[in-house]
């Protein structure tokens, strides 16, 4: 069996036995994640998350600090002043298709990766509604 089928065995019993809470890493950590897939080029959604005014659009009132970014397949941020972060990951599916995958790591416990699970859901809907239906994503 290969590491990866192991360690989803080991979650799961963990989980089921309450020792892991859904969401939960193994450090004792939480993060919370969501994908979508884009009717857009990499480089595009690359862009909504890495230009401040395209940003804007789809995630407002939210103050980000970049850590890195390479173009078009990462970004990674301190989210809101800290201490939690993003990681933003980006596939090409095709040449004018890419999915997003976001990862929101260092939270406090379940309730919040619950609550922030919701939240990227519905922004990623937002950002995937504008980059489909708008000409232009700034």
């Amino acid at each position: 069996m290969s590491g990866w089928w192991a360690q989803t065995i080991t979650v799961g019993y963990e989980q089921a036995r309450g020792l892991r809470a859904p969401g939960q890493r193994r450090g004792g950590g939480f993060e919370a994640s969501a994908s979508r897939t884009v009717a857009a080029p990499a480089l595009r959604l690359f862009e909504a998350f890495a230009d401040e005014t395209a940003r804007a659009r789809w995630l407002p009132d939210v103050e980000v600090r970049v850590r890195t970014a390479t173009a078009p397949r990462s970004f990674r941020a301190d989210w809101a002043g800290g201490p939690t972060r993003i990681v933003v990951g980006i596939d090409a599916v095709g040449e004018s298709k890419a999915r997003v995958n976001v990862v929101h790591e260092k939270l406090t416990g379940a309730e919040q990766a619950a609550e922030l699970k919701a939240y990227w859901r519905d922004r990623l809907a937002a950002l995937k509604v504008l980059l489909e239906t708008d000409g232009d994503d700034r």
